[in-house]
């Protein structure tokens, strides 16, 4: 092997790699991509700032030319490209961009329309007024300073931050291995948060939170759900769900206009309008005849004609699905402390701010003291030169130079050199008898704010309390009041459920798809017979279609007639009066064109032991493990292949231990084993369940013990309870046997239910009249009985559905009855 050049140098390549990309990892990390926790800026946004202030561009001062900035930041500060300065400058001058800004431009600075800002020749800007707190007490002392990149310079090592900027006007970085993320908050909802921790330094993140309700961004907008404001507060991770706020509008002739007047944080209303009017010409949103773009200096405005037969709610709900309308905010709280990047939950963002802040006021007292002790010494001196006046005067005339009359002084009356050479330039007008108390009034106030100063330092209640005064001043100057709105959770954007009380409801569907939930307790008790109480309200063409109780807590899964399904929670359906339409169901979930629910039941938890077990209008069953339907998609999961024509009728959860009841319109029923149907996959379309004539169907199915009793009900009002043990056992498949005469005057089967007892049942009319009564009310009669009256209905008014509910404490008991009708004619 040939000697190597003297200027060669032999090296580990893999070592080399190693060392150099770590080196350049923590540069990008530690001074370029990520802020500092104290003042919440990067380097590049303080050299900015700071450079501004330095050539005296205070927000009461003429604006000056952008390039003359960024050539003072990349000259002395900041060795990189001039477009990434002034690029950086600019965002800070954006009210689009920033919550409060940093810097007050002049010219053009871009719009939300995505347009650039003109070249920095054109340009002007100033320091903002806010951004002046920033910078406030710069010069005493408050801060260490570092030398620039050639040490030619020095710069700061982190700003006074009077304000806490982090969270005010959050901040988005990628590091090398790490981003941060952080949201821009409402500035008077942070120095509240603060001030209850200066005050209270156990108080918890949940109290936190009573102040700091969440984000709070420049565009304002909605913020859809807490759960992960709340996680991102605890973990310092988390995600939130923003959208646009959306007004529509109808006009006198019925057409619908949809408005958007406010967007999602960082959402280019160009690309949106043009993404909107794609969606349109490839018709995968239908509806939409006009799309204009009203914005002007005023406010946004957004306008989107609907079509007359179209529903603006449907198109909303698409544009949410494909548009940036609605989008996702991932919080990231990435900040420096102490130099290091550490992911930091809201207490913590906190306590290091108010940490700094205690710094800043500590070393901002003690330079104030020293310059009030240094001023209070040469008073003391200029004291004695007053008392011995004539001394003094002939020691300097008989002094032939300066140093021997500064020596003299000091040697004959015990003063400092500082004290000395103050003596030696006072002027002959302070020997007046008004200028010797002015220095009298001058030190005696001085020795108060001596004792002040010391007594703040050797207290830290007095440091807090300064700090809070001081935060409240800026408070009450710049709090602008919340901009962006946060609304309850819908469909996939889960709420924490600790914060949901839990109470037993009723969620009810009409046919024309207005679902809502009410308190349990809303509706009351009645006799047989009665009359009913008006359980909602509803157009002449809608009716109560489904009604189930359940508890705020449980999983409500959807199941569509095209056997799709579909989940939410019980406290996301939102509450209404008992009188109330409710709110469309298309704006809860994301339901396709031509479907609608078919049945709805509600599930604790997702086990492995249970199934779901399915039946079809055509008589086909089938049974799934429940754990197949753990995780449904906000726009749903097919749960079973129907054959044609066919469609999902009812499910049930079941443990592999039950007995299944199928019962159809014409009054049959048959019973066998679940397990007769073997477990089958999520999309399999199922077996024989019960082989119906040519004009029957089935009407319901449900899940039948020893104890239970079998009711039915009829289209006309009729229902009646058979026995269990007069159901035999069949196998799947079969024809079934009668379970009711249908007559002419009770109508056909339109509801099957097993009941205990001891249960309430409620009856729905296709007027919207709910009547709830006891299912001991209601007589124990034969398979081949018609029944007895159980609602007394108008003419052409008929029973549409009937839910059974847990008997309820304290129902208001009403003494409306009716004559027992009893009809037992058997065949």
């Amino acid at each position: 092997m040939t000697d190597m050049p003297d200027n060669v140098k032999e090296i580990n390549l893999s070592q080399e790699m190693r060392s150099s990309f770590l080196d350049y990892a923590m540069s990008v990390i530690v001074a370029r991509a990520l802020p500092d926790v104290r003042d919440g800026l990067k380097p590049v946004h303080r050299r900015i700032l700071y450079a501004m202030n330095d050539l005296g561009m205070t927000s009461d001062k003429a604006y000056k030319k952008s390039a003359r900035i960024v050539g003072e930041v990349i000259g002395k500060y900041h060795p990189h490209g001039d477009s990434a300065v002034y690029e950086t400058m600019v965002r800070m001058a954006q009210d689009f961009s920033y919550r409060y800004m940093l810097v007050d431009g002049h010219g053009n600075f871009g719009s939300i329309d995505g347009d650039s800002a003109a070249a920095m020749r054109y340009t002007e800007a100033r320091m903002s007024k806010i951004s002046m707190e920033l910078v406030r007490d710069l010069n005493k002392d408050t801060i260490d300073y570092k030398d620039n990149y050639d040490g030619s310079e020095k710069e700061p090592v982190v700003l006074p931050s009077r304000f806490p900027n982090l969270l005010v006007n959050g901040s988005s970085g990628i590091a090398v291995g790490m981003a941060t993320n952080i949201p821009p908050h409402q500035l008077g909802e942070v120095i509240d948060a603060i001030i209850s921790l200066s005050k209270d330094p156990d108080i918890t993140i949940q109290e936190l939170m009573e102040y700091v309700q969440g984000p709070d961004f420049p565009t304002a907008g909605l913020i859809v759900g807490r759960s992960g404001i709340r996680r991102a507060y605890e973990t310092g991770r988390g995600s939130i769900m923003m959208r646009g706020k959306v007004e529509i509008e109808t006009k006198p002739n019925g057409k619908e206009t949809i408005i958007v007047n406010e967007l999602p944080f960082q959402v280019n209303k160009a690309r949106l309008i043009e993404r909107i009017a794609e969606l349109v010409r490839e018709k995968k949103i239908d509806g939409i005849t006009e799309l204009r773009d009203e914005s002007d200096r005023v406010g946004m405005r957004i306008v989107m004609e609907v079509r007359r037969d179209a529903n603006a709610n449907v198109i909303l709900n698409n544009l949410y699905k494909m548009t940036a309308l609605q989008t996702s905010f991932g919080i990231n709280m990435l900040a420096l402390v102490d130099g290091q990047p550490k992911v930091l939950n809201l207490k913590q963002c906190l306590y290091h701010y108010l940490e700094h802040q205690k710094v800043i006021i500590r070393r901002r007292t003690e330079y104030e003291l020293r310059k009030a002790e240094a001023r209070a010494h040469i008073l003391e001196g200029l004291r004695i030169a007053l008392d011995h006046i004539d001394a003094i005067i002939s020691l300097i005339r008989g002094s032939k130079t300066t140093d021997i009359a500064r020596a003299g002084l000091m040697e004959q009356f015990s003063l400092s050199e500082k004290q000395a050479q103050a003596i030696l330039d006072m002027r002959l007008q302070r020997l007046t008898g008004l200028e010797r108390e002015k220095i009298e009034e001058e030190y005696q106030n001085l020795m108060k704010l001596i004792a002040e100063l010391k007594a703040i330092l050797a207290e830290e209640e007095k440091i807090l309390e300064i700090i809070r005064e001081e935060l409240l001043e800026i408070k009450e100057r710049f709090d602008d009041g919340r901009r962006t709105e946060i609304v309850a959770g819908g469909i996939g954007h889960l709420e924490d459920e600790d914060l949901i009380p839990r109470e037993n409801i009723v969620v009810t569907l009409t046919h024309n798809g207005y679902i809502k939930r009410l308190p349990i307790s809303t509706y009351r008790s009645q006799r047989r017979g009665g009359r009913g109480v008006q359980g909602m309200g509803t157009n002449e063409d809608d009716f109560v279609e489904h009604l189930i109780t359940t508890s705020t807590h449980d999983t409500i899964l959807f199941f569509t007639n095209k056997g799709k399904v579909y989940r939410t929670k019980g406290y996301e359906i939102p509450e209404y009066s008992r009188t109330a339409k409710g709110l469309p169901i298309i704006n809860l979930l994301g339901i396709e064109k031509g479907e609608w629910i078919n049945t709805i039941i509600c599930v604790e938890g997702f086990l492995e032991d249970w199934n779901l077990f399915f039946a079809t209008k055509q008589g086909v069953v089938k049974r799934t493990p429940v754990s197949a339907f753990a995780n449904i998609r906000t726009n749903g999961l097919i749960a079973l292949n129907l054959r044609e024509h066919d469609e999902l009728i009812s499910v049930k959860l079941t443990d592999n231990s039950n007995n299944i009841v199928i019962g159809t319109k014409e009054g049959l029923l048959i019973r066998f084993h679940e397990t007769d149907v073997r477990s089958m996959g999520r999309t399999a379309t199922g077996v024989r369940g019960i082989n119906l004539s040519n004009e029957d169907e089935v009407i319901g199915m449900e899940i039948l013990e020893e104890d239970n009793d079998v009711l039915v009900v009829t289209k006309n009002g009729y229902g009646k309870r058979t026995p269990a043990e007069d159901y035999r056992i069949q196998s799947r498949g079969g024809k079934g046997i009668i379970t009711c005469n249908i007559t002419e005057k009770t109508g056909t089967v339109v509801a099957l239910e097993t009941v205990k007892g001891d249960e309430d049942i409620m009856l729905i009319t296709a007027g919207g009249v709910l009547i709830r009564m006891s299912v001991e009310d209601i007589s124990i009669l034969g398979r081949n009985t018609q029944g007895v009256i159980l609602i007394r209905l108008d003419d052409e008014e008929s029973v549409a559905t009937v839910a059974k509910v847990e008997k309820s404490e304290g129902f208001e008991e009403s003494s409306t009855t009716s004559d027992d009708e009893d009809i037992t004619d058997e065949e």
